[in-house]
C-alpha cells in the first residue's frame, strides 16, 4: 500500500513525495480512512510509530474538503503533553501542509507567551498545545474553542502520569459536543479507557505494535548487581563496552541527578532531564546528546517522551521500571528504522518482581551478563 491508495489529495500527496514518505506505517493506514470517514479514534500506538501523521494529515485534508477558509477561528485542537512534543507535531504540520492555506500556532509553558499570543492574534486554523499553557491563554481571552471541529489528544498515558488530568477536564468542558476526536496512548489501563470513554463516541479501535512484543531489533542483557554498587557498574559497562552514547533511564529525579554527577565526576560528560529542569535546559540537554557532545543522557520516564534520536545504539535501565509496559517503551528508543540496538538492565535483589513481570509481559527471559566485577 502506498499514501496514494488513501484517498489522500494532490497538495497533501506532493508534501509527501517530497519528504520521501511513500508507504504508510500500520497506524497511518488503519487510522487516516477512518478519520476521513469522520470516525473518531481511539489508537493504541507508541512513540515512533508514525502517529502524528495518522491525524495530522486527515485533519489538513478534512479542513480542506469542507472548503474551511483560512479564518481566525480555531478549528483544530490537538493537545501534547510536552513542549518538546508540541514543538515536533508543529513541525509535521509545516511539512504535511506547506501547500496548503491553513495556519498553525504551538503554545506551550516554561517561555514568555508574547510570541505566541502575536501569533494567535493573526489567527490559526490549528492550535497545538500544552494544557497549562493553553489554560492560561483561554482565560486571558486569546482562545476560543468554540469553533473546535476536530479535537486530538496525544499520548493520554502521560497525560495522567503528569498530573493534567484535571486542566484536560477543563479544556474539554469549552469544546463543543459535535466534533470528532482522536484519542491516542501507549497503554491502556483503566484510568485511560474510563477518560476515553468520556470523549469518544463509537470509536474505531486502531492498536498497532503491541506493548507486549518489544523491537525484534533490540539485544536486551540483565545484570544482577547490589543496589551500591550500581554507579560503578554503570561506569564499567559504559567504558569497558567502548559505549559513548546512551540513554540512561533512573526511577527518580533525584536518581538522575546523582547519576549524572557521578559520570561528570569521572571524565564521562553526561546531562540529566527531567520535571524539575527548566525547558530550556531540557531542550539544550537533548540538543547536546542528538549532536553528541552529551554522550550520556539520564532521564526520568516522564521527562523521557519526545525523545527521539537517531541511530541510538544503548538504552540502560539503571533501574528496572517498577511497570513491565513503561519498560518496553524504554528500550523502544532504540533499534528503530531498521538499525540494531542494545538495552542493558541493572537489577538488584528487591527490584527481581519487576524483572519478573517484564519476563511474562516479553515472553521470555532475558539473557543474564554472568561476567562483570561487580556481581
Amino acid at each position: 500500500m502506498t499514501f496514494s491508495n488513501l484517498n489522500l489529495i494532490a497538495p497533501i500527496l506532493d508534501a509527501l513525495r517530497k519528504l520521501e514518505y511513500e508507504k504508510p506505517t500500520p497506524i497511518q493506514a488503519q487510522s487516516i480512512p477512518a478519520l476521513l470517514d469522520g470516525r473518531d479514534i481511539f489508537g493504541c500506538a507508541q512513540t515512533g510509530t508514525g502517529k502524528t501523521a495518522a491525524f495530522a494529515l486527515p485533519i489538513l485534508q478534512l479542513l480542506h474538503n469542507k472548503n474551511q477558509k483560512p479564518s481566525n477561528t480555531i478549528k483544530a485542537l490537538i493537545l501534547a503533553p510536552t513542549r518538546e512534543l508540541a514543538i515536533q507535531i508543529g513541525e509535521s504540520f509545516t511539512d504535511y501542509g506547506n501547500k496548503l492555506p491553513y495556519r498553525h500556532v504551538v503554545v506551550f509553558g516554561g517561555v514568555s507567551q508574547l510570541n505566541q499570543t502575536n501569533a494567535l492574534k493573526k489567527g490559526a486554523d490549528v492550535l497545538i498545545a500544552t494544557p497549562g499553557r493553553l489554560l492560561d491563554l483561554m482565560q486571558q481571552g486569546y482562545v476560543n474553542l468554540q469553533h473546535i471541529a476536530y479535537f486530538v489528544l496525544d499520548e493520554a498515558d502521560r497525560m495522567l502520569d503528569m498530573g493534567f488530568i484535571n486542566d484536560i477536564k477543563k479544556v474539554i468542558a469549552k469544546l463543543p459536543q459535535q466534533r470528532q476526536t482522536i484519542f491516542f496512548s501507549a497503554t491502556v489501563a483503566p484510568e485511560i479507557m474510563k477518560l476515553a470513554n468520556t470523549l469518544l463516541s463509537n470509536p474505531v479501535k486502531v492498536n498497532v505494535t503491541p506493548v507486549s512484543t518489544p523491537t525484534e531489533m533490540v539485544k536486551q542483557f540483565v545484570y544482577h548487581v547490589k543496589k551500591e554498587n550500581k554507579r560503578s557498574l554503570l561506569r564499567h559497562v559504559l567504558k569497558s563496552n567502548g559505549i559513548d552514547h546512551a540513554l540512561v533511564f533512573t526511577r527518580t529525579k533525584r536518581g538522575a541527578d546523582r547519576v549524572t554527577k557521578e559520570l561528570n565526576k569521572n571524565g564521562i560528560k553526561a546531562e540529566a532531564i527531567h520535571g524539575d529542569k527548566s525547558q530550556g535546559a531540557r531542550e539544550r540537554a537533548l540538543e547536546g546528546f542528538k549532536n553528541r557532545k552529551v554522550h550520556v543522557l539520564v532521564a526520568t520516564d516522564i521527562a523521557s517522551r519526545g525523545i527521539d534520536v537517531d541511530k541510538l545504539t544503548h538504552v540502560i535501565n539503571f533501574e528496572i521500571p517498577e511497570q513491565a509496559e513503561t519498560y518496553v517503551h524504554r528500550i523502544g528508543r532504540t533499534g528503530r528504522a531498521g538499525e540494531s540496538g542494545t538495552a542493558l538492565s541493572f537489577c538488584t535483589e528487591d527490584e527481581k518482581p519487576y524483572l519478573n513481570d517484564i519476563h511474562k509481559l516479553i515472553r521470555k527471559n532475558i539473557d543474564v551478563v554472568r561476567s562483570h566485577p561487580f556481581q
